[in-house]
């Protein structure tokens, strides 16, 4: 079989590419942000003492879990408008990409603060710490521990997920791999390199990942 690879139209386009990786990873990072601070409010809100605020948050984190992503991206970017709320295909993707990890990892933290000794809990009543420096300086960095893996899994897992922002308009390496490959009538060049992009950018990741999860427990002795 002859792949009859093209080196020159390699090098034309890997400006572009690269170009294009910037945007996957702002986007990526944005997202992830948001979902960070969204998976943790969601995750104390299901801890809350008032029960409807428990349920409304727990049937709200099932429903983002439950659709897809390019759904929400759609109804983000074309459904939202008809209430009002009109927002770029950018805003709108990190948007949509943030609100559905935020369901995700609102799920690890969940595990993760369940995961924290009953005794932490007890000892934090016993000396009348208030519920946010019970969490913010006790229970939380303990919950990090065992909650790092699975955010982990969810950064790579973003990263990947960000070729649905081309739905939208969004130019990050899918979106320009098919422009590339529309414009030259060749797509083994394009995505074979999006293909190794993404490699070259997950795996160290996952590195760095494991990595904070060893400083985390050796910082808390464990």
């Amino acid at each position: 079989m002859n792949f009859d690879w093209s080196w020159t139209l390699t090098w034309e386009i890997m400006p572009r590419l690269l170009w294009a990786t910037a945007n996957t990873l702002l986007a990526a990072g944005a997202g992830y942000a948001i979902a960070l601070v969204g998976g943790l409010i969601f995750a104390l809100a299901q801890r809350a003492a008032f029960g409807p605020i428990r349920w409304a948050v727990r049937e709200f984190v099932e429903f983002i879990r439950s659709t897809p992503l390019v759904l929400q991206i759609f109804f983000v970017f074309y459904v939202a408008p008809q209430f009002g709320i009109q927002l770029s295909p950018w805003t709108s993707g990190l948007l949509a990409i943030g609100l559905h990890y935020s369901a995700y990892l609102s799920e690890v933290y969940r595990g993760g603060l369940e995961a924290v000794p009953r005794g932490q809990w007890e000892a934090c009543r016993a000396i009348n710490m208030s519920a946010r420096d019970t969490y913010f300086r006790i229970i939380i960095p303990q919950a990090l521990v065992p909650a790092v893996p699975g955010m982990g899994n969810y950064l790579v897992g973003i990263l990947k997920d960000t070729p649905m922002l081309s739905v939208i308009g969004v130019m990050e390496l899918m979106h320009a791999a098919n422009s590339i490959g529309s414009e030259h009538y060749r797509y083994l060049e394009p995505f074979t390199l999006v293909g190794l992009i993404f490699f070259l950018i997950s795996l160290p990741t996952a590195g760095l990942v494991k990595l904070l999860e060893r400083r985390l427990r050796l910082g808390l002795g464990l």
